[in-house]
């Protein structure tokens, strides 16, 4: 059975102001385009309101509002201002009044696939019953991880109860759930047995959007470079590199490599940013960049030895993606859901192994590096995974799975 598609925007919509994406917003923008260009005479676009009204949004307003939002999270290249006068007209000239404009009564009768790929409102589990009802829909979601849950003294206070929510509302409603790695999967499941429900669960990597997929490393005369993305936060572990970096300006002086860390300051880090703003030591070594661009963080990221993933918990692992396609090699944690993106491609480490990462970086520093050499060798068998592969099984997991 083909259905009407119903792909609510309400994530990419409140993330209007901010100037770079986090990994949830590019889900939610990519599903956007590609399902656009897929299936754009099924597709409907929808939003919440922050006040709690939901609707349907107009197709070309909301195409607008994608592509300014694109250009600007890509390559920077779009005032901020019309992001944010294209999504308060969505906002309150559509959503506010919460009407939603119903297809005719013949297109009614179709089954309707309805797609919240963030966690947007999933904690209000009686939103989401509403929504379900009044557009006669099945519910089809994505579950990125359970960290909150699993690791509690990494997420604000008040997150792990919230992220509960979230997951109960997955366990107790979804008819079908979309999951970023078998780790994901394996966290999930027992929440589906405690409900005794059994709704297709479909492990589905997130896809890689770059023409610059796999392309060489570009070559640097400047001193060796490490490049770490991730909001600074304390499961992301910067406080290892910084001790690290320390050590090195200690033994190298400006001999050093480079650190650049891409990412907005997050919560509870007050120890890695009194390093990174105090440190005399870190100063010309250390460069942070909160609002970098796509663009921009590729072409610095391929001028790169090596990206740095020294997390102690992950749900997927964009960046590590990201990195392998622009044939830039990996050193990262020991974690299963990075295993599952690098295979046998990357080197891992312990997260706790202080010593075991200094000596990576300084190997890796090193003109002619061996265990370099043989990463980028591993590196050309590897293959990166494709947002027009996993829309296709979206695809077919709600034409074909869903009850």
């Amino acid at each position: 059975m083909t259905r009407r598609l119903i792909l609510d925007l309400s994530r990419t919509l409140s993330r209007a102001k901010s100037p770079v994406p986090s990994g949830i917003d590019r889900v939610e923008l990519a599903y956007a385009e590609e399902l656009l260009t897929r299936a754009e005479t099924r597709l409907d676009f929808a939003a919440m309101h922050p006040l709690g009204s939901y609707a349907h949004l107009p197709r070309t307003a909301t195409r607008k509002f994608l592509d300014l939002t694109a250009k600007r999270w890509r390559a920077a290249d779009t005032n901020g201002e019309a992001v944010r006068r294209a999504a308060r007209w969505l906002l309150n000239g559509v959503l506010l009044r919460g009407n939603i404009p119903y297809p005719p009564a013949v297109e009614r009768r179709k089954r309707s696939a309805y797609l919240l790929v963030s966690h947007h409102h999933l904690d209000r589990p009686a939103v989401i019953e509403s929504t379900l009802t009044r557009e006669r829909a099945s519910f089809v979601c994505m579950v990125h991880d359970l960290i909150p849950i699993e690791y509690p003294e990494y997420a604000r206070p008040a997150e792990p109860a919230r992220h509960h929510r979230r997951i109960q509302t997955v366990a107790r409603m979804a008819d079908a759930i979309i999951v970023n790695s078998e780790a994901t999967r394996q966290s999930l499941m027992p929440w589906l047995t405690e409900v005794g429900r059994n709704p297709p669960v479909m492990v589905l990597p997130l896809g890689i959007d770059s023409a610059e997929s796999h392309a060489a490393p570009t070559q640097d005369d400047g001193p060796p470079t490490f490049v770490y993305i991730g909001t600074i936060e304390p499961r992301k572990n910067h406080l290892l590199l910084l001790h690290i970096w320390r050590r090195l300006a200690e033994e190298r002086g400006e001999n050093a490599p480079r650190l650049v860390l891409i990412g907005r300051r997050g919560w509870e880090n007050e120890q890695v940013l009194d390093m990174l703003e105090r440190a005399p030591s870190l100063r010309g070594l250390v460069e942070e960049h909160s609002a970098m661009s796509d663009a921009q963080a590729y072409a610095l990221l391929r001028r790169a030895k090596a990206i740095l993933l020294p997390s102690f918990a992950e749900g997927y692992g964009l960046p590590l993606a990201e990195g392998l396609a622009r044939g830039v090699p990996a050193l990262c944690s020991d974690l299963p859901a990075l295993r599952e993106v690098g295979r046998s491609v990357p080197e891992y480490l312990d997260p706790l192994d202080g010593l075991g990462w200094m000596k990576a970086i300084v190997d890796y520093a090193t003109p002619n590096s061996q265990r370099r050499a043989a990463q980028l060798e591993r590196l050309k068998l590897w293959q990166p995974p494709t947002w027009s592969r996993h829309i296709s099984d979206v695809l077919d997991l709600v034409d074909h799975e869903v009850a």
